[in-house]
């Protein structure tokens, strides 16, 4: 894309239509970045005459104007405003690299696992763009006593380990549910499971297939108390209060993605209901890493989610639209999102009583969405260094499978090579030093339920080598700054200073979690690893 000079008169009348963010800053140019009809990021400057004059001030702006967005250098010292309906003025000030850093780095958390059960570190970060952020994450460590699960000869227990992230929408009021409620459920069921087996002699430890079964019962058991547990509760009380309240989890909606961990078994279980998603990260013989996806992305365009409820529903040509559900939802397996799965009679009733909306016309046979996950499972051999990172698919929109492994990969070669850094969990984790750090290319289509990055087309992004930037102790907010722009500091700029709800044109809520194993030390702690956290709160106890 090619660059367009403005004299600063043609500026303020571009001005009139559309919001300027600036900031102080230096002479020094913003580099190209490339843009599509459908929202452009464009880089243009000011005069020779001006720029030539050092001693005056500059302001790198952002102009917002008919769904596309410019960045530019602008000289003079009287602030950049704009006038609003009520002739009131407002300067916007675009974030500085500084302050850009700042707001990446906000919701960071980084724990070291020192229990030799073959996790050693997770990373995670998370970046809104809805305000409140209708992402949420949650992480548990689960000690099990041997009279459950059967512990490694020598010890006397195992762990279960839980990372999961929950990408909400229509409302954040799902999503939190889950965080402080869907491992307990699941654990629950897991411990069922496990105590059954451990009370037989012929089985001792549990089926891959039983310990599937015991997930998906957590899961559908939670959606069920959500879903039709509370119509239950507050028909009964007859108050829209108690309505307002209780109904909230069920009217909005949420993914789910949970990664679960058997330190005995060494079993990687992912379960997913949604299009949040998780690659393995592992390295080859050849040296070079490689990226396997252990999640399909669920939504109304994944041929086998199209199949399926083609099958559940025949006779109803429109039950997938457009890639949609019913030709409105996207994902087709999510907690929540009550008026797919209410009967027509049930949704009438909370019509009359309460605060509902009519039914969609196209309702003839729920439950059209399910929150019974699809499960993979991965043998992990900590010895191998891998690696897992799930995230919802704000990141999946900006980074292929294969750039998310290669920027862990270069992140790894980076922190082993930093001096200043506590690497010793790196050290015990990797074993020896590596060069650069590529990534086998994927023979995976966007047929194989993996949807590509639709950012890097909407921005028309350039190739990795004028991306990628290693700037953060902590793996997940590194992967998040290279989806927003990585060395293009102006795009990164540009991209965080957009105010919420503007910004969920351009990017979405960002929740990402990388989670390393390997044989580290056992002292039995999960510790802060402060210099990959912020600062600002106290991080939550995870054991």
């Amino acid at each position: 894309m090619h660059l367009r000079n403005f004299s600063l008169a043609v500026i303020s009348t571009v001005v009139a239509s559309g919001a300027w963010y600036a900031y102080q800053g230096s002479n020094s140019q913003p580099s190209p970045v490339g843009a599509t009809a459908t929202s452009q990021l464009r880089s243009f400057a000011t005069t020779t005459a001006y720029a030539e004059e050092p001693s005056e001030a500059t302001r790198r702006a952002l102009l917002v104007d008919n769904d596309q967005f410019y960045t530019a250098t602008l000289s003079g010292e009287q602030p950049l405003f704009k006038h609003t309906d009520d002739s009131d003025r407002r300067m916007l000030e675009m974030l500085t690299p500084e302050q850009a850093t700042q707001k990446l780095r906000k919701n960071e958390e980084s724990y070291l696992v020192h229990r030799g059960k073959g996790v050693v570190r997770y990373d995670v970060v998370q970046v809104p763009s809805n305000s409140p952020i209708e992402d949420d994450h949650a992480e548990k460590v689960v000690e099990v006593p041997s009279s459950v699960a059967a512990a490694q000869s020598g010890e006397t227990n195992s762990d279960w380990m839980f990372w999961g992230v929950f990408d909400g929408h229509s409302g954040w009021t799902t999503s939190a549910k889950l965080r402080n409620v869907l491992i307990s459920y699941v654990a629950r069921e897991l411990n069922t499971t496990y105590k059954a087996a451990a009370a037989d002699p012929s089985i001792v430890t549990p089926t891959s297939a039983a310990v599937d079964a015991a997930i998906k019962q957590g899961f559908v058991r939670l959606d069920n108390d959500i879903v039709h547990g509370s119509v239950e509760k507050v028909l009964k009380s007859n108050s829209r209060r108690v309505a307002a309240e209780m109904l909230a989890p069920a009217l909005s909606g949420s993914c789910a993605l949970l990664a679960f961990y058997d330190s005995q078994s060494k079993d990687l279980k992912v379960a997913c209901a949604g299009d949040s998603r998780a690659v393995l990260g592992r390295r080859s013989e050849n040296g070079k890493w490689s990226a396997t996806a252990l999640s399909e992305d669920q939504t109304g365009g994944t041929p086998s989610e199209v199949k399926r409820l083609r099958e559940e529903h025949p006779g109803e040509p429109y039950v997938v639209r457009n890639g949609r559900i019913l030709g409105n939802l996207e994902p087709s397996r999510s907690f929540g999102d009550a008026f797919y799965k209410w009967s027509r009679e049930t949704q009438e009733k909370i019509k009359r009583q309460f605060f509902g909306r009519t039914p969609h016309q196209l309702l003839k046979t729920p439950p059209y969405v399910t929150a019974e996950p699809i499960i993979s499972t991965t043998k992990i051999d900590p010895s191998r260094g891998d690696f897992l990172v799930i995230a919802t698919d704000g990141l999946w929109e900006m980074l292929s499978n294969e750039e998310v492994v290669g920027l862990v990969g270069q992140w790894i070669e980076q922190q082993q090579s930093g001096s200043g850094s506590n690497t010793t969990w790196l050290k015990s984790w990797l074993g020896f030093e590596s060069k650069q750090l590529p990534v086998e290319e994927s023979k995976e289509t966007a047929t194989d339920g993996q949807r590509r990055p639709i950012r890097q087309q909407q921005y028309d992004i350039a190739g990795a080598a004028s991306r990628f930037v290693v700037e953060d102790k902590n793996a997940a907010t590194h992967l998040v700054r290279n989806a927003m722009g990585g060395k293009d500091r102006d795009m990164v700029c540009a991209l965080l200073t957009l105010p919420s709800p503007y910004s969920r044109r351009y990017r979405d809520d960002v929740t990402v979690e990388v989670i390393f194993f390997g044989e580290g030390p056992d002292n039995r702690t999960i510790s802060i690893n402060e210099e990959a956290s912020a600062s600002e709160e106290t991080p939550k106890a995870k054991l």
